[in-house]
């Protein structure tokens, strides 16, 4: 399995192919070899600052000899007019490495953002908000990393780090039942550890479950915050609860105070838009 670091790695390398191609020929047209110069990342609307490390990773790759002043870090609070960083070395580098490193940053401190306002949203009911596998793909680590720095938590890598039995393993599978028994004897038969999480449609499937146990969590799918509440309290903390769903900024305060463990919302990264910023001459 890839790290972190190759992945993203991956990542730099593919977007540079896809935008450079075989040369930035507008930058290499009017701009000498030798020319050097300074850039500042420069903030132009309020939020929660992501993407300092990557920005970092991507000006290296490129040229190991720009040099990066920091002046925000990731998780920072940020205002229009902020300098985030200070970049020096080859015009031609800071001119090919821009598009890329905004990109990045932008999605990031997206992401970031508006975890840290859901987040804020359900301050002091003891729910924790987490986000999902619905991501931009190749840029999974970068949102999920995102996703932290604004306060949130990563429900699960990929497929890979968690079971997660979904309402098509449980159909497929022929039922509750069935799926979680498939489960442990897999488990067993690969000698993992993973922890193991069920996704509920009903109160019928619900009672399974509890009848049935063999699970770490519980997830109330598309239950309606009285439904949640009347379920939390049937589960009565035997197991960790989650609620998923079509939960909105308007309703996730109603539902973490039902006393679910966590609530996952897909909008985190699905549904975010960038923060604006640029990087300009200096």
């Amino acid at each position: 399995m890839l790290s972190t670091k190759e992945l993203v790695d991956r990542l730099i390398d593919l977007s540079f192919a896809e935008d450079i191609g075989d040369g930035d020929h507008t930058t290499l047209c009017c701009i000498p070899a030798d020319a050097m110069g300074r850039s500042h990342l420069l903030i132009k609307e309020e939020g929660i600052l992501a993407g300092v490390d990557v920005a970092r990773e991507v000006f290296n790759r490129f040229d190991p000899d720009m040099q990066v002043e920091v002046k925000m870090n990731d998780g920072a609070h940020v205002r229009p007019g902020d300098i985030a960083m200070v970049v020096s070395g080859r015009v031609r580098s800071l001119l090919q490495t821009e598009r890329l490193m905004l990109n990045i940053m932008q999605r990031m401190s997206g992401v970031a953002t508006m975890t840290h306002r859901y987040v804020e949203r359900i301050s002091g009911t003891g729910a924790r908000v987490l986000d999902t596998r619905k991501t931009t793909p190749g840029m999974r680590m970068l949102e999920k990393q995102a996703v932290k720095i604004g306060g949130g938590c990563n429900h699960r890598i990929g497929l890979f780090d968690m079971i997660l039995l979904k309402d098509n393993h449980v159909d497929f599978a022929g039922g509750i039942t069935n799926a979680i028994d498939r489960c442990h004897a897999y488990l067993n038969q690969k000698g993992l550890k993973l922890k193991i999480e069920i996704e509920v449609r009903s109160f019928d499937e619900l009672q399974l479950v509890l009848d049935h146990g063999g699970v770490d969590r519980i997830m109330l799918d598309n239950f309606s915050v009285d439904d949640t509440r009347r379920a939390v309290a049937i589960i009565n903390h035997r197991y960790e609860v989650e609620s998923s769903g079509g939960i909105t900024f308007d309703t996730i305060r109603d539902y973490a105070e039902t006393g679910v463990d966590f609530i996952s919302v897909g909008a985190l990264t699905h549904s975010v838009k960038g923060l604006d910023m640029s990087f300009k001459a200096c």
